[in-house]
């Protein structure tokens, strides 16, 4: 075989290699987009067990969805690492405010929890992230779900 020719059978397999992870890529963004995107038509209540779900998947124990009424702002509880936790989920269709940031940081006191976090299938305004950062709660946006379920 000609150089040429080898330099043609080169440039043909690169091409495909270059299509195959293009794909690859694409498909990976879809279903990473589909799986996100069950998140903004549940309810309330089934946010708060599929993020039971996922806090177990990635490493946390003693997982307990708290009851529906009188939980004091903490819809989850659980301990990751001899540490406790205080979860808040708000499945909303637009960014979570301070109101969210003020229940957990009072029901993470209430539950005698070393963390407060709220947890999001959107983003956090920016008053919230201020006050957040005052009160030393952990605001776990959109985002931050989605790497978990990457590294799962």
């Amino acid at each position: 075989m000609n150089i040429r020719m080898e330099n043609i059978l080169l440039n043909y397999t690169l091409a495909a290699v270059v299509a195959a992870v293009v794909i690859a890529v694409v498909l990976l963004l879809i279903r990473r987009h589909l799986r996100c995107g069950e998140w903004d038509d549940m309810d309330g209540g089934e946010f708060e067990l599929y993020c039971a779900d996922l806090l177990e998947k990635s490493g946390f124990t003693d997982v307990e969805v708290t009851k529906a009424s009188h939980d004091y702002g903490v819809d989850i509880l659980a301990e990751k690492d001899g540490v406790s936790y205080a979860f808040q989920c708000k499945c909303y269709t637009e960014p979570v405010g301070i109101k969210a940031v003020q229940e957990i940081y009072a029901g993470r006191d209430y539950y005698d929890c070393m963390v407060g976090v709220v947890m999001t299938n959107q983003y956090f305004t920016t008053p919230a992230v201020n006050v957040a950062k005052k009160l030393k709660i952990m605001l776990w946006d959109r985002g931050y779900l989605e790497a978990m379920m990457d590294e799962r």
